[in-house]
């Protein structure tokens, strides 16, 4: 079974947990997910089965978009309700207008630092088991989008926003930051994500539901195909010939694409497209080399 399952995942779960529970249902070996949810984050968790491991690097590209809440006044060691706690200062004075003006310092490209509590390595150690040993090391500062950030309801002392954000993003750390800004401290203390590039909570489904649909016998129906999270590319359809270069993954030159395939070689800035055979087959991923004047298949799945 080659495709992507959209799962809902519980709080206190992990998510290399909930791969493990997908491989063991569906009886399928080659099985991962992308973008890690920490176990007390609830949420859509793209998994991907067979085949569909390969894609994970497109999926990866595409924006999240979470539902948080932050408590202002109290730090964490940790940068969420996970950590030990500690007075941050006060939040009387705290309004809503305050907390979305500060928001709006996030907006856009901005420079973030990873928290030490993340699996991110140092010298092929995960950063959390250093921190849970008392250990700081340097972390550099990474590039993130973010795309918007509102503030959707304030009840002192909790505020409850919602990010949309590139990969790469550290909710806990934007809260810590936020907290920094109005100086009196914050952690996150809850989060969801609900939606990540084409997958929402509305189209995902718990580990309850898909024990289900196993026993029924019918889970595969549950699989969204591999290039649905490719559907912001271009497509194009190949005649044989020009399939068979797909298949094997040899480069050809533009010229001996479809008229399609002309179009999608003209528009500006475009270097990848989907390619599917005549009979609607998913071909692959191919990627233009406008320097050769000619597409090199980049994935393929013939």
């Amino acid at each position: 079974m080659d495709g992507i399952l959209s799962i809902n995942k519980s709080g206190g779960d992990t998510s290399f947990g909930v791969v493990a529970a997908v491989r063991r249902l569906c009886r399928e070996k080659r099985v991962g997910h992308a973008g890690t949810l920490d176990p007390l984050a609830t949420g859509v968790l793209p998994v991907c089965l067979g085949k569909a491991t390969r894609i994970v690097e497109y999926l990866m590209e595409h924006p999240k978009k979470y539902r948080a809440e932050i408590r202002f006044g109290m730090i964490s060691d940790s940068g969420d309700a996970d950590g030990t706690l500690s007075s941050g200062g006060d939040v009387s004075a705290l309004d809503e207008p305050a907390i979305a003006s500060a928001l709006e310092l996030f907006k856009g490209e901005i420079k973030q630092v990873p928290p030490m509590f993340s699996a991110l390595k140092h010298n092929g150690r995960p950063l959390y088991e250093l921190a849970r040993e008392g250990i700081t090391v340097e972390r550099a500062e990474r590039k993130i989008r973010i795309y918007a950030a509102d503030l959707i309801s304030w009840k002192t002392p909790v505020a409850t926003i919602e990010v949309t954000c590139s990969r790469g993003t550290y909710i806990r750390t934007l809260a810590q930051d936020l907290g920094s800004a109005l100086s009196c401290g914050a952690y996150l203390s809850s989060l969801c994500r609900t939606n990540y590039g084409p997958f929402g909570i509305s189209n995902s489904i718990t580990l309850t539901q898909l024990d289900e649909a196993v026993a029924r016998g019918d889970w595969h129906y549950l699989l969204h195909p591999i290039d649905s999270v490719l559907s912001h590319l271009p497509s194009i359809v190949v005649p044989e010939d020009v399939a068979q270069f797909v298949r094997h993954g040899r480069p050809f030159a533009a010229d001996e694409l479809t008229r399609d395939l002309a179009a999608v070689v003209k528009m500006q800035g475009q270097a990848r497209c989907r390619a599917y055979t005549l009979d609607g087959g998913f071909a692959g991923v191919l990627r233009f080399n406008s320097e050769k004047d000619e597409w090199q298949p980049e994935k393929v799945f013939l």
